[in-house]
Parts: structure tokens; sequence; C-alpha cells
């Protein structure tokens, strides 16, 4: 795989991400601080994802000025409602009980940084979910705590092997990370 001049930062806790980098077989380190993922409320719905990667981004360059730095931000977006994650059980039991038997769009958005130069770009993929039950939502957050995931839920647990119907677009990009476009992305650095 490709040796950058700098190392390789993701940004990012998630897991999935952690995963998915280290599959498409880069090298790289994790660093991670809090910060607000606040967005202007008139941004539009499918441009939230890509804002907020590049806000992150932008806060983590000074504290790694010689690094390479991958952040990465997924929205799902139902109509023009913008669902995060959900800050408890209520709360992402009212999204996946509002997915059911809809088509939403999962958008993530990466930003990539050197020292002198930024590239960002947002990846979108429609999913379709069957009927979801209320004893179905409650044994899902129940079981699988989806709580660290916009929309409240995970397409490799449980609720995308059993109530999802159809995907139009990158599968890697709804578990976190649009990885045919940040391999393309990386390998320009």
């Amino acid at each position: 795989m490709k040796n950058f001049e700098h190392r390789l930062i993701l940004a990012s806790n998630s897991p999935r991400r952690q995963q998915l980098l280290r599959e498409a077989g880069f090298e790289f380190e994790v660093f991670v601080r809090d910060f607000p993922e606040d967005f202007p409320g008139e941004l539009p719905a499918d441009e939230v994802a890509q804002y907020l990667a590049v806000q992150k981004n932008e806060n983590y360059r000074p504290l790694l000025p010689d690094a390479l730095i991958l952040t990465a931000d997924t929205t799902v977006i139902l109509g023009d409602r913008v669902m995060n994650k959900p800050a408890n059980a209520d709360e992402a039991r009212e999204m996946l009980t509002s997915l059911s038997n809809k088509t939403h769009e999962v958008i993530c958005g990466v930003c990539i940084s050197s020292a002198s130069r930024e590239i960002s770009f947002s990846d979108r993929t429609e999913v379709t979910f069957g009927s979801l039950s209320p004893a179905e939502i409650d044994h899902y957050i129940t079981t699988f705590q989806p709580f660290d995931k916009a929309g409240a839920y995970g397409i490799q647990e449980w609720i995308g092997m059993t109530k999802i119907i159809r995907i139009t677009g990158s599968y890697y990009n709804v578990m976190g990370l649009p990885t045919h476009k940040v391999y393309e992305a990386l390998m320009g650095f």
C-alpha cells in the first residue's frame, strides 16, 4: 500500500471507520478530541455531513500540523430531516419508527487534509427499510445499543440483515465510510 510522507491520522472514534480503513489497506493512527457537531440551521440537509467533516478537520489541523488527517461524518436524511445519533432510547425508537417502511438517504461526508492541501467530498446511498414492529425496534435498541450511529442503526447489525430490503449505492458508505472514494482520494496524496 502507499507510503505517505506524513503519518495518516483517522480522527474518529468509530470502530467501523477504523475497521474499514484498515481493511482497505491503510496504516493509520487514531486521534480523537471532542468538538461540537453544530451546523447552521439553514444548511441544506444533504450538505450537513460534508460540512461537519470539514469543520472537524479544521479543528484538528492546528493540533496535528504535519499529519495527513481524515475526518468523516454520517447523516441519515428522511425527507428534509437530518437524523444524527440518538441521545437516548426514546429518540432511537422514534427514529427507527419513522424509518419503518420508508426509503431514506445516508450521506457520509469526508475531509482529508495535509499541511498544504484539503479536499472534501460526500457520498450518498439510498436505504429502504421494510416494516419494523415496536417489539423489533425495542429488541434492536436493547440488544445493539445504537446510540453511536446516525439514524439509530447499523447496517452491519441485525436490523440491516433482517429489515433493510434495498440499498442503492455503497454499503460501506452506510457503515460510515465511502471506502471507494476515500481510497482514490488518499492515493492522490
